[in-house]
Formats: C-alpha cells, structure tokens, sequence
C-alpha cells in the first residue's frame, strides 16, 4: 500500500498543501495537478492507482476530465464537490466517480478512504484463495477472477460494482439497507449520502441487461433474485 501513487487534481493552494502532507506522511508516492488539461494528461502518464478530483477546475472541470478519462481507464477516483453542489455529486457518480468527498472534509477521512479503496484494489490484482463460484440460472460470478457472465456474455463492471454485486449474490434473497452496502463494499464507516449506493446500483443494471437481477424495496434497500 505505502508504494501506491496518489493524482491529486485540484486548484486550491490550501487543499494541495494539506493532502500532499498526509500522503507523504503515510508513505504514498504522489503527483498534484492544478488544472484540468494538466490532470487528465498525468492521469494517462503518471498512471496513479487512486485520483482525488476536484469538480471545479480551470482548463477543463472535473466532469469533463472524468468523461474522457473513462473512455480508457477504470482508475478509482475519488471525487471533490462543494457542499452545497448536490448536483455534482450525482453527476460525478454517474460518470464514472467511484466515490466523492464534500468541502470542507477532513484529510484523516479522505487517507481511510484511501487505504479502503487500495486494500479492494489489491484484492481485485491479488486475489486470495479459491473463493466458490456463484452460479445462478442466468448470471455467473467468479469471486477469484471478479468477473460476471449475464448467460454467456462477459460484462466489464468496476470493482465498486463488482463488490456490490456480489455482497447482493452471496445474501441472494435478503434485502440489504444502503447502509449496509456502504459499510461491506467501501470498508469503513461511511458518512456521506447514501445515493452514492444508488447510482453504482443504476450503472450495474444497465451493465447487466434487461433482467437486472436487483430489485429495490422502497424505504429500505436492495435485494439479490435471478429465477
């Protein structure tokens, strides 16, 4: 984890100094972008393993620099937005943000959230173990490989929609609360918006086809059925 790169892209002198000091303390290998052109291109040179993204940004904002970078690249990338932009934050996330922080934050939250996301980025490199394959009557999911089949036909997710997926699969027919989905597939406790849940949901049922296989109970959460 310590020889993970860390992009930062943000236009904040202030926001710059404090990040790059805690991932410097923590052993992380890191590059800080000030501009939006300049982020995306050291997004596809410096090959970070995690993104931190601010949506406001000269150049290009960070919607934009997220739409492209996703037509070539599933890096984890962890979104900035102002408190007050709810709109962003939903927009991000269905572009392809895998998680989003709200100004003002605290860097303690922003390097677990980190560690969290490179701990499933390594399990998703390093697998451990044989873990069992979940075989239903028309999807299949290889833990191992953390791969899914709809029939046949391989369907690329991200690794935050391959984690929920299968934490919805392995409690097939249990109804699981939004809350509970953030605390087993983010890693810790987690105190942003439970939308952050619903829009990953979204993306895996298109991604899945007409099926879905995931239904949501209103008020409460989603649950897991393929018959």
């Amino acid at each position: 984890m310590a020889a993970a790169k860390i992009l930062l892209i943000d236009d904040e002198p202030s926001i710059h100094n404090v990040i790059t000091a805690y991932l410097k303390a923590e052993g992380f290998e890191y590059l800080s972008v000030m501009d939006g052109p300049g982020g995306l291109e050291a997004a596809r040179t410096f090959k970070p393993d995690i993104i931190i993204l601010d949506v406001m940004l000269p150049g290009m904002d960070g919607i934009e620099l997220l739409t492209q970078l996703r037509r070539d690249s599933n890096v984890y990338v962890i979104m900035l937005t102002a408190r007050s932009e709810e709109t962003d934050k939903i927009v991000g996330l269905s572009v392809g943000a895998d998680d989003y922080l709200t100004k003002p934050f605290s860097p303690r939250e922003l390097i677990a959230r980190i560690k969290s996301a490179l701990r499933r980025i390594q399990s998703t490199n390093h697998p451990s173990g044989a873990a069992s394959m979940q075989i239903f009557p028309h999807i299949r999911i290889d833990p191992s490989a953390r791969r899914v089949w709809v029939e046949e036909q391989l369907v690329e997710l991200t690794a935050v929609e391959f984690d929920l997926l299968i934490i919805l699969a392995q409690h097939q027919g249990m109804v699981l609360s939004r809350e509970q989905l953030l605390e087993k597939a983010w890693g810790y406790d987690y105190f942003g918006d439970t939308r952050v849940v619903d829009v990953h949901i979204g993306h895996i049922r298109q991604k899945l086809g007409e099926g879905h296989f995931i239904e949501t109970i209103r008020g409460v959460g989603y649950r897991f059925e393929d018959k």
